[in-house]
């Protein structure tokens, strides 16, 4: 690789509810696909501060990071993904950005391909943060 080839970097959280269901966001671009809230860094953004700030834009709510379960690349994107374990600090409600018309919890089993292997390293974490090629 090239000092001035470039990529994208992203972080995103497994947030889960009382009952293991994981939250997804329903994009307003694009395809309109269900995600992981989260997205791209910022320039000179640490993984860490992108997935506060990025919960904050996208759900109206500040996150506790638990942990880094996995970075996961994607060809199709030529990206890296960094996959956090969070949970909501305090109580409120879920106010929605304008990048997103609706949140649901789904059951893991739900979750795309991509999204089960991620999810599942997630949840099943012991202490390696897992790696992947998609």
């Amino acid at each position: 690789m090239g000092f001035d080839d470039t990529y994208k970097l992203s972080a995103h959280a497994v947030i889960t509810n009382e009952v293991g269901e994981v939250l997804q966001l329903r994009a307003t671009y694009a395809d309109k696909s269900w995600g992981l809230p989260g997205g791209a860094l910022d320039l000179g953004e640490t993984i860490h501060e992108a997935l506060h700030r990025e919960c904050r834009e996208e759900l109206g709510r500040d996150i506790v990071i638990d942990y880094l379960s996995g970075v996961y690349y994607h060809r199709v994107y030529n990206s890296h993904v960094f996959i956090f374990r969070a949970h909501f600090k305090g109580n409120g409600e879920i106010r929605l950005s304008s990048e997103h018309s609706a949140y649901e919890y789904f059951p893991l089993t739900d979750l795309t391909p991509v999204q089960h292997v991620r999810v599942k390293d997630c949840l099943h974490f012991n202490g390696e943060v897992r790696s992947a090629k998609f």
